[in-house]
């Protein structure tokens, strides 16, 4: 594997983990276990920067003149990181909603 599909993988990988910790965050917090859900959340949240970040060292190589092949992988990546993204921002409204249900 070379180094372009390691980052594609590095991208697909940290995604999936922050989109399962934002609806695990989700479920935690439908439970009333408001700081597990916080916590879930956190934890989804340094999983996207470590994305971003692979997707960073991408952006950068080719603004430096590095022409990479846009692959269905590629795209299945970015594809990944955005829905990733998308659901953890409803995730922290959802999760906030509970725990106002929760402490009333």
């Amino acid at each position: 594997m070379d180094e372009y599909q390691e980052i594609i993988m590095e991208i697909i990988t940290n995604s999936g983990v922050a989109k399962s910790k934002a609806m695990e965050a989700i479920r935690l917090a439908q439970n009333g276990q408001a700081e597990q859900a916080e916590s879930c959340l956190q934890e989804g949240k340094d999983e996207l920067v470590k994305a971003h970040k692979a997707q960073t060292r991408l952006i950068q190589s080719e603004a430096s003149g590095t022409a990479y092949e846009i692959t269905l992988l590629m795209i299945h990546a970015q594809d990944h990181l955005m829905s990733a993204i998308t659901i953890r921002d409803l995730a922290e409204h959802v999760v906030e909603l509970y725990n106002r249900l929760n402490r009333q």
